[in-house]
Formats: C-alpha cells, sequence, structure tokens
C-alpha cells in the first residue's frame, strides 16, 4: 500500500509541475512568485537582514602551482551575527584588473586531524586551485556540517530533529544563506569582478549551487555537478536514503525539482553528472534536464543550457572539472570557443596551511544554527473583543489548510465502506470494517457494539502501543476485560491511522525514518497525513451509523492525541465533541 501511495503522489507532482507554463509571457508573470515560494522554502523569506559581515583575514599561503602561482587568503566572516563561514580564497598572480570569480561550495568531504576540523574546503582545495592558476578569483566556502566550526546538516536524517519541519527549517537554508553572504563579501574584494559571478560545487555542492543560483541573479553561469535528480528517483526508487536535509528544502509548495532549476533561467546552466552515480541516477538527471530545456525554450536561450554526462560512478572525476571550467571560460571570459585546459586540478596544500581558524570564537552559534536561523512563529497577543477574535482565527485556519496540510488530497474520492467480518463475542458485536482514505490508503475500522442499537458513538484512535492491546483483545488472544474497551451501552469505534496496526510497514528504526522523509519531500509528514485519515474515520463512522443522533466523542493519547485534536478542529462540527 505504501509504494503504491508514493507512486500515486510522485506522479500527482510530476504532473503538476510547470504545468502551467505553456508560454514565455507565462514564466514572466509566475517566476517571481516561484522565487519567494523557494524562498520561504529555505526559511529565507523575509530574507534576513544583511547584517555586518565582520570579515578577516587570518593568513594568507603562497605557491608556485606547479609554475602557475597563486596565492590563498583564509578568511572568517559572519552571514548573520554569531554564524560564522570559513573559506579559502584563490587568487591567480596577475590580479591587476577585476577578476571572473568563482563561488565554490563543498560537498560532503570532511577533514579531521586528531579530532581537529579542517573544513571541507580542504578536500575540494583543488578546485580553488585550477581555477586561479587558469586566470580566476574561486571562494572555497565551508559547510554547517563541516566545516571548522561544526553544525548540523543530518536533522531528520539522523538526528531525530523532527521538529524542523514544524520550524519550517532545512539545513539546506543555511547553506544557501551562507552562499549569498558569500557573494557579499566578494563584492567587497577589488580583485573581483562582480558582474562575472559563477557558482559550482558537487553532490551537497551542486545542491547548494542550485539554491544559489535560483535566488540570486548576481550569478551569471552555473555548474551544479551531482547536485540534482527527479522527485521519483527519490521518492519512489529510495534515492533519499542516500541524502542528508541539506539536499531538500521544506516543500511547503510540493515541486518537483526542475522548478528549482528552472529559476536559473535564461542564465547560462550547465547540468553536470556521471552516468552510474547510484544517488543521482542518469533517469532522474535526464528528467530534471528534459523540464528545464522547454523553459529555456520559451525564452529563446537554448544555447544557454547544457547536458553534461561523463562515464563514472558518484565521484569527483577529472572529466566533471574540465566541462565546469570550459563552461564558465566560455560564459565568464568569453572565450567561445574555450581554450584547451591542459592543468590538472590536483591539491597542493597541507590542510594545516588552509585552516582559518586558531580556536572558536565564544558567540559562535553555527554549531546549533537550526535553533535560531528559522524563527519562531510569535505568540499572539490576546485579542481585543469578538470580531479580532474571528479574525484571527480565520487567518490561523486558512495558514493550516494552505501550508501545514497542503499535502492533502483535494479529492479523496469515495469512501467506499465495506464490512470485512462480524462476531459475537459475550453481550458484544465485533465488527471490522475497511474504508478509503483517499486513492492507494485504504484502513480498517473496528466497531464494538452491545447487542441493542444505541445513539451515540465513540471514537478512540490509536497508536501503535494502544493499538497491540486492543488487536490483541479484538481477536480474542487476550484475556482483558471487555470493560477496558467497551462500556456495554455506547458503539464504539477504533481507527488505525496509516502505519499504525494493520498497516504499519516496518520495524526497522532506520527504514522508518526515510518513510517519514519521503512524506517530507512530498510535501507532506506522516503525522499530517495520519490527521487527515483520522478525518475520513469520522467521515466513515457518520456513513456507517446512522442512527447517531448525538455528536461522536473521541479520545487518543500521547502524539494520536494530537493528531486527533487537529482532525477535530478541521472537521465538520456535527462529527465530534
Amino acid at each position: 500500500m505504501l509504494a503504491k501511495y508514493f507512486e500515486l503522489e510522485t506522479a500527482k507532482l510530476e504532473s503538476a509541475c510547470l504545468a502551467e507554463i505553456q508560454t514565455k509571457q507565462d514564466w514572466l508573470d509566475a517566476r517571481e512568485s516561484y522565487r519567494r515560494q523557494l524562498l520561504e522554502m529555505l526559511a529565507l523569506d523575509p530574507m534576513p537582514p544583511r547584517t555586518p559581515l565582520n570579515a578577516r583575514v587570518t593568513g594568507r599561503v603562497e605557491d608556485d602551482g606547479d609554475g602557475a602561482p597563486f596565492s590563498v587568503e583564509k578568511i572568517v566572516f559572519e552571514s548573520m551575527p554569531g554564524f560564522y563561514a570559513t573559506a579559502n580564497l584563490y587568487l591567480p598572480e596577475d590580479t591587476s584588473k577585476p577578476l571572473p570569480t568563482v563561488l565554490y561550495v563543498c560537498g560532503h568531504g570532511p577533514t579531521k586531524i586528531d579530532g581537529v576540523s579542517y573544513g571541507n574546503k580542504v578536500s575540494y582545495q583543488h578546485h580553488g586551485a585550477w581555477f586561479a592558476r587558469n586566470g580566476y578569483a574561486c571562494l572555497i566556502l565551508d559547510t554547517v556540517q563541516m566545516g571548522e566550526i561544526e553544525g548540523t546538516h543530518h536533522g531528520t536524517y539522523r538526528e531525530g530533529m523532527w521538529w524542523w519541519n514544524s520550524r519550517g527549517y532545512s539545513s539546506a537554508g543555511a547553506e544557501a544563506w551562507n552562499g549569498v553572504r558569500a557573494l557579499d563579501y566578494l563584492e567587497t574584494r577589488p580583485e573581483v569582478d562582480k558582474e562575472r559571478f559563477g557558482v559550482t560545487g558537487r553532490s551537497g555542492g551542486g545542491a547548494y549551487s542550485w539554491w544559489i543560483a535560483a535566488i540570486d541573479d548576481r550569478i551569471k553561469a552555473a555548474v551544479p555537478v551531482a547536485g540534482i535528480t527527479s522527485l521519483r528517483n527519490h521518492v519512489v526508487d529510495g534515492c533519499v536514503e542516500g541524502h542528508c536535509d541539506c539536499m531538500f528544502p521544506v516543500n511547503t509548495y510540493r515541486w518537483d525539482f526542475p522548478m528549482v532549476a528552472a529559476l536559473v533561467a535564461p542564465r547560462p546552466l550547465l547540468i553536470s553528472n556521471s552516468d552510474k552515480d547510484t544517488i543521482f541516477p542518469l533517469n532522474g538527471v535526464y528528467a530534471v534536464h528534459q523540464q528545464t530545456k522547454r523553459i529555456y525554450d520559451l525564452l529563446g536561450a537554448s544555447d544557454q543550457l547544457g547536458l553534461q554526462i561523463t562515464e563514472g560512478p558518484h565521484k569527483d572525476t577529472q572529466m566533471l572539472r574540465v566541462h565546469a571550467f570550459v563552461w564558465f571560460d566560455r560564459f565568464l571570459k568569453g572565450n567561445n570557443p574555450p581554450l584547451l585546459i591542459d592543468k590538472p586540478a590536483v591539491p597542493f596544500l597541507a590542510p594545516q596551511q588552509l585552516k582559518v581558524l586558531e580556536s572558536i570564537p565564544g558567540d559562535e552559534r553555527t554549531s546549533k544554527i537550526e535553533e535560531s536561523f528559522a524563527a519562531m512563529a510569535p505568540a499572539p497577543e490576546v485579542p481585543k473583543d469578538a470580531a479580532e477574535w474571528q479574525a484571527m482565527e480565520a487567518g490561523w485556519m486558512k495558514a493550516l489548510r494552505q501550508k501545514v496540510f497542503r499535502g492533502w488530497p483535494e479529492a479523496p474520492g469515495d469512501l467506499d465502506i465495506r464490512e470485512v467480518s462480524k462476531k459475537q463475542q459475550g453481550a458484544l458485536v465485533l465488527q471490522e470494517f475497511e474504508f478509503n482514505s483517499q486513492p492507494g490508503v485504504r484502513l480498517p475500522m473496528f466497531v464494538v457494539s452491545p447487542d441493542k442499537p444505541t445513539t451515540s458513538v465513540e471514537v478512540t484512535v490509536l497508536d501503535e502501543q494502544s493499538w497491540n492491546v486492543f488487536a490483541a483483545w479484538f481477536t480474542g488472544e487476550s484475556d482483558v476485560q471487555p470493560s477496558a474497551f467497551s462500556n456495554g451501552k455506547v458503539q464504539h469505534v477504533f481507527l488505525a491511522p496509516r502505519g499504525v496496526g494493520p498497516t504499519a510497514w516496518t520495524d526497522d528504526e532506520r527504514a522508518r525514518v526515510h518513510i517519514r522523509r519521503r512524506f517530507m519531500l512530498l510535501g507532506q509528514t506522516l503525522a499530517g497525513m495520519q490527521v487527515f485519515d483520522i478525518k475520513r474515520g469520522l467521515e466513515a463512522v457518520t456513513a456507517t451509523f446512522d442512527n447517531v443522533k448525538e455528536r461522536t466523542a473521541m479520545q487518543a493519547r500521547g502524539e494520536m492525541a494530537v493528531n486527533t485534536l487537529y482532525a477535530s478542529l478541521l472537521s465538520d462540527g456535527r462529527y465530534w465533541r
């Protein structure tokens, strides 16, 4: 059932992706709205204030570059107060004129020696050296998790921080913001031509290249390497299991990934990947390119979009680097055809030479940036009167429907309630029904009734623990007294939302984590869809018991109690009390 559900939901989002864009004017009219949506999903709407960067150069390294001299400056800046970013700025020997400049954002390549983090900029230093040896300035930017000040990327992946969803936070947003502020810093440097910015990176850095290029028009050319594939690859094929949270915005608006790629149009964009990359499969990369190409074609910019596929696995290969340089040489230097590349990308410096900080600043909040990057919703003030309360309530209800529960189906279809079994147990009648919550999701409903019909119903929403107790009694495998589940006076209904009881998918905790993350990628949460199941369960109760004259009473416990409260809030008030 779960596989079918993910297939149906993914197909729905695939078919909706950019479907309303049929003309150039459609795109021009919609582009800024899409960008605002992406900014919101990165926790960047409204954009945080551009506070002072407090940038410092803490040291400089010179290297002859095997005959092509370059220098490296060790830089730290604050993208927000206390949110420190460390970086290395690679410069060629000749800086007499402003240079085309590449922002290189790193993938997951940590360098730690004796417990000291030197940042993932060390692992990617060969890129900076290569650009500098060929006449570019290049800033290699550490990431939050694997920088010199170590923060967290794996909130839901490994740390159980499911509150990131409620807070509207993803480590993708923090990385995007650091990239934007890195461009702010580069604009202050006399060696840099701020009209010729490019961005690139691979794997995680490929993803950050997408965010930065999509939200900041200062990027004039982009080469995201192994950083994007289709929603289908992630949700249906399981690639999400190979990716941490920095690869995904909070998908409130239920995008497929070509939406992100299209926001770079019509600027020069080279989508680069290898053909045997198991976490960015070739079919998904190609699907993203084809959708993006349609937008470039509408804008008359077909020559500004490229697709580069090399042979190899998910690895930083020399061929991927060569084509990135050729792209920048063409669009940032105007060399067309580009110059031949005769200098390989190789590392020159020891990790210790590239370290920026002698000690961790005492006021740093990089290591816990998830706790403050996305602001908490402010507590509302007490309304002055009934009219003000009604306005507040209407606003909250609208936000719940349009944001929190946006992933609910608009047309869930007929309930199709069917009785599965019926038996007598003492003075009680035990029945099992099934109903459709939505296409692909069929759920059980258990009814415990006294012999004589009654006019009221009580509903219990089960979590996994209470399900185990109830199921043992319902099937006769337990000697628990009937009074635990029925007072013999009203009809008792027991609902088990998806993932509970008969529809529980696995006992493997890691598998359960990635199932929950699939819901996230679909612009949903497991809890949010369980709320929908409870709401539909209430509708099934009303449809089944046409003799009910009183409103239904509901009860649940723990997390399921919260889900039940939301379901009651968003259900017709006739159904419950």
